[in-house]
């Protein structure tokens, strides 16, 4: 009897009469990508120390040397073997040199006005005033990785989610359900009674070839049970990840960890479970001894304040402690919904999609200034460096090409506590270059100082977004009637189907902290105008609490790709060094969360960060009009506006409708 980890030959059914526990119709769900088919086979692929690897490579520094990525006098990165000194992110450069002497710190490139292009500069650290920090060449190199992933996999056959600059997801249903359809022919046959529901025929495998994965364990007698048609199909899921890791090695030479299982919320765990250069295998039967390891505040979406919630709340954070506690306890603290999805979620039940979507819909470049700019003349030169940063990854995204052309661009502005944005259509019949960003973007500042009481200024920042494919500049009259983005979805309703091998409903819904309208979780706004104050930083949905980026507004995304991942750091791009340490000594305190920081550069990288979560809860939540009345239709208290109508627009546009400005 073959294993069909020979990946030759075809197998026979055996002689007995024994039946798998799966049947025919969750084999055929494979090849839909179904989310519910308990067959199902998801990846997780990481890079080792993303960034650190990114200047090994570039600098040709052999791979037992010890590297840290420097950003000012914080570390970004920290490679492997800087790890065995004791070297962390919270290190500054100074404590690191001195606990290993032989460490290479490279600080990342930098803009500097003038410029149009970002390079490394042995200043760099020195002039934290006048230089901006780039990322782009570890997005350079995202791109290229992500590019031999695809091609390692059949192009009809894979969904490829990019989940952030140096993490991937992979569905490999599909290509798998082919697999096992050449390797055991058997399978191709219908039953014939033609009942779907009819149990597929055992596999042939007596025993699997895990060759040198890292396979959780399972208890002995458990072991001892031949493999069903689960365990085959992970066994494939893990060659074709073994094919993956190994192009990219070869070709770019990068290491990256993966974690396969039946779903993202496993894989996630899984390929952080043992690094570097390693992929763990968590079979369906191993999923709850697994997570009995991992605390909870270590899963997806429970990285924050849920999370901390939870352990105060049930006095753990134990998961075997926690699947001891009721479903009913859990909806009389969490809320029904949250309760329901956390419920399912420490038994490793997730139903989430893999989104093969990929590109970026929005650039932004920003800079927290200390001291603030005072002046409309210094501003502008930092408009200059923003234009070209952006206009330089606008080349990467093939604008010269007429591939992807923003429509819109937005300044925002920060004094005195409160952003003030200014935006305007991006002409499409016109060349787009770095001047032009530059003038609109002048345009928009003026726009702002002429409001009085714009100085000084402690952040700003540029974006371009409402990408569109295949601009040209001089089209035909159907370029003046574009079709604008769509309106955000809206909620969908909480009413939940039964769905085949879920332990308990799975909500239909992100979770909330509890059963409150949805008005709890937005601030009021004004377009143009928005104080920021730490209550509404408590009031934020649940996908603004897990430490990855979640499951991406689109303004997150422009995060994810410029770094804003697990493995590499918790903060976003805009000139920002590693995330906080909360048991590190610290000095300065953040006048709105109130977090202790040890130096004035990483408070100021910290409020960078404030920065960049009010114009992303700005952009997510703003309405089409200052204010919308509400009308006959609405079903709560006279004069609301219903819940699920808030924070959003009423309506998507007609083709050719354009927004009215009054005043």
């Amino acid at each position: 009897m073959s294993s069909p980890s020979t990946g030759g030959g075809a197998s026979s059914p055996l002689p007995d009469a024994r039946r798998s526990r799966f049947t025919y119709r969750q084999l055929a769900q494979l090849s839909t990508y179904s989310v519910t088919t308990p067959l199902r086979v998801i990846a997780h692929i990481d890079l080792d120390a993303f960034y650190a690897q990114c200047e090994m490579i570039r600098l040709g520094i052999p791979e037992d040397k010890p590297l840290a990525v420097q950003q000012w006098q914080g570390l970004i990165a920290v490679n492997y073997p800087a790890r065995t000194w004791g070297i962390g992110r919270h290190c500054n450069i100074t404590e690191a040199k001195k606990l290993c002497p032989d460490l290479i710190a490279q600080h990342v490139a930098t803009w500097r006005e003038g410029d149009d292009k970002w390079a490394y500069r042995d200043d760099a650290a020195a002039n934290i005033v006048t230089d901006k920090v780039s990322l782009d060449p570890y997005r350079l190199q995202s791109r290229k990785i992500l590019a031999t992933i695809k091609e390692s996999l059949p192009k009809d056959l894979q969904k490829v989610e990019k989940a952030s600059v140096d993490e991937v997801f992979l569905d490999l249903s599909a290509q798998i359900h082919a697999e096992l359809l050449r390797r055991f022919p058997e399978l191709s046959s219908p039953p014939l009674s033609d009942d779907v529901s009819q149990h597929l025929p055992f596999p042939s495998a007596a025993a699997l070839d895990w060759q040198n994965d890292n396979l959780i364990g399972l208890e002995e007698d458990e072991e001892a049970v031949d493999p069903d048609w689960d365990d085959v199909v992970i066994l494939i899921g893990s060659e074709i990840v073994r094919r993956v890791r190994a192009q990219v090695r070869e070709k770019l030479g990068y290491t990256c960890s993966a974690g396969i299982a039946n779903n993202k919320l496993i894989s996630k765990l899984g390929s952080a479970f043992k690094k570097p250069n390693e992929q763990t295998i968590i079979r369906s039967r191993a999923v709850m001894s697994f997570l009995t390891e991992i605390k909870v505040t270590k899963m997806r979406n429970l990285g924050g304040k849920l999370g901390d919630q939870v352990v105060s709340t049930f006095g753990t954070e134990s998961i075997k402690e926690l699947r001891d506690i009721s479903l009913d306890q859990f909806k009389a603290k969490l809320g029904d919904e949250t309760a329901i999805w956390f419920y399912n979620t420490i038994r490793g039940i997730d139903h989430s999609e893999v989104n093969s979507r990929t590109q970026i819909k929005s650039m932004l470049s920003a800079k927290s200034f200390r001291p603030s700019v005072k002046s409309s003349e210094q501003a502008t030169k930092w408009l200059r460096i923003f234009a070209g940063d952006i206009y330089s990854r606008l080349v990467e995204e093939g604008i010269l090409e007429h591939k992807r052309w923003p429509r819109t661009i937005n300044l925002y502005h920060r004094h005195a506590g409160q952003t003030r944005s200014r935006g305007c259509p991006i002409p499409t019949g016109k060349p787009l270059d770095e001047q032009a960003l530059f003038t609109l973007s002048k345009e928009l500042l003026h726009q702002i100082a002429a409001e009085g009481d714009t100085w000084p200024c402690a952040n700003l920042s540029l974006s371009v977004s409402g990408f569109e494919e295949g601009v040209k500049g001089n089209m035909g009259i159907g370029a003046f009637f574009k079709k604008r983005d769509e309106t955000p979805p809206p909620l969908r309703s909480s009413n939940n189907t039964e769905s085949e091998n879920v332990a308990i409903e799975q909500p239909s819904k992100k979770p909330r902290l509890d059963k409150r309208s949805i008005e709890r979780f937005f601030s009021k706004q004004n377009t143009a105008s928005r104080q920021g104050s730490p209550h509404e930083t408590q009031q934020l949905s649940i996908d603004k609490q897990q430490p990855e980026i979640a499951d991406s507004s689109r303004f997150d995304q422009e995060q994810k790709e410029a770094g804003m991942s697990e493995a590499e750091t918790n903060t976003s791009n805009h000139d920002l060094s590693g995330p906080e340490d909360p048991s590190y000594p610290t000095d300065l305190t953040c006048p709105r969360c109130k977090a202790s920081f040890d130096d004035e550069v990483s408070l100021q990288s910290h409020e960078d960060w404030h920065f960049a979560k009010d114009i992303q809860d700005s952009e997510r939540v703003k309405p089409a009009f200052p204010e919308q009345p509400a009308t006959s239709r609405s079903h709560g208290p006279k004069g609301s506006v219903p819940a699920s109508k808030r924070g959003r627009p009423r309506s998507k546009r007609e083709q050719g409708q354009s927004k009215l400005r009054f005043g």
